[in-house]
Parts: C-alpha cells; structure tokens; sequence
C-alpha cells in the first residue's frame, strides 16, 4: 500500500497539472493499489486512468495529451517487462514509472536499459512518485512539442522542389553555392534563388537553423532517411 504523506499537493502548482491536461495511466491488478493511485493522483490534479491488467491497458483508447505510464512489473499474463517491450515496439515514447514489490537489480536494470524512466519499490512514498510523475509528464510533454515541430517540419519539406530538396540536402552538408551548382550542373545564380526559397519555405532564421533541420528530417541528397 502506498503510504498517503502531506507531501500528496506536492505539484498541484505545477503548470503541468490542469483539468483534463496530463493523463497518469496506471496498471496494477491490486486494486487496493490502483483506488490508493487514483486518489494521489487525483489530489495532484493530474487525472488519472486505471486498468487492471496489460491487455486492458493497450485495449484502451488512445488519450492525447501529455501522459506517463505507473506501472507494476508483476502482474499474471502478461507483466509490466512485457508491456513496456510493447509499447517501445509500437513506436510510443510514453515515460514509464514502473513500481514493484518484489523489485530487484537485474529487474530494475532491464526496465532502466528499456528505456524506463524510473524504478520505485512498493511500499512508495507519495513524494516521490509525485516527483517521478512531474518529472515524466514533463519529458512528455517535450516529447509532444518535438513530434509538433518534426511534423511541422516535414509539412515544409514537402512543399520544396524536387530541385530545392536537392539543393537543401547539398547546403546542408556544407556545400557552397559554386558546387552544388556543379553538382547539379546548373548556374550558381539558380542554385542562390532555390537556396532563397529553401530557405523561405522552411522558415530557417540562418544555415545552422537549416541544417538542424535538415538533420531532424534525416535528409540526405535529398532524400528523407527513414
């Protein structure tokens, strides 16, 4: 059972904790531990989502939005180990906060190496799974801002040239405007006005600014590396 401290508003001033904003799934088949969860986290103005088991958990629907993951490594079926093995397979880069009553070093080792962004032991003291929730709503919430900014990213680059793609790739690699133009064999006059529209498409303040982006698209002559 987890132990309810005055620490339990620990982050209710965070300006991660509003209404309907960031989500804290929790997965524990003890539901004495989920009804306690769901009371920390409620009174941190979080909001949160329970399941009683992994396959009711990737049964659930799909919440947007900041959000982490509390989850219990044991569990009959199929364990938190599995489930994390899972959601890293299916692309998610949800923060996982895994508790255990049974936690030991090879365990917390292989949830850490998974990607796992902490390993608390049961029983927990509410501050610090308050402060392991705030930490991984924050790293989700980066992660969203940065999947924005790619997406945006990629809406721009789609809307380039086949030719500003390739000159795009070639200025990004360093290249001067005299030889893309000989690689591309054309003048360095066209190459300065598809390098003007490069840039105005893409919306780069400068060449560095462009060749983060060109390295966030992982473009290589012109091409996107998947």
């Amino acid at each position: 059972m987890y132990r309810m401290i005055s620490a339990m508003t620990h982050a209710t001033n965070s300006p991660l904790n509003t209404i309907g904003g960031p989500t804290v799934f929790v997965v524990d088949d003890d539901i004495s531990v989920r009804e306690s969860l769901e009371l920390l986290i409620g009174s941190a103005g979080w909001r949160p989502v329970l399941f009683d088991s992994a396959q009711a958990f990737l049964a659930g629907t799909p919440i947007a939005g900041p959000s982490c993951l509390v989850l219990d490594v044991n569990m009959p079926d199929l364990n938190g180990l599995d489930l994390q093995s899972m959601i890293t397979q299916s692309g998610s880069r949800t923060p996982i906060i895994f508790v255990s009553g049974f936690g030991d070093v090879p365990m917390t080792v292989k949830a850490l190496k998974g990607g796992a962004l902490d390993f608390l032991t049961k029983p927990i003291d509410a501050e610090a799974l308050l402060e392991a929730i705030q930490s991984a709503l924050a790293r989700s919430q980066v992660l969203i801002r940065d999947e924005e900014e790619l997406m945006r990213l990629q809406r721009s680059y789609d809307a380039l040239t086949p030719r500003e793609r390739e000159v795009m790739s070639r200025v990004a690699k360093g290249l001067l405007n005299k030889q893309v133009a000989f690689e591309l064999d054309i003048s360095e006059i066209t190459v300065k006005a598809h390098r003007g529209q490069v840039m105005r498409k893409m919306s780069a303040r400068s060449l560095p600014d462009l060749v983060n982006m060109a390295a966030k698209l992982r473009i290589e002559d012109g091409r996107e590396v998947h």
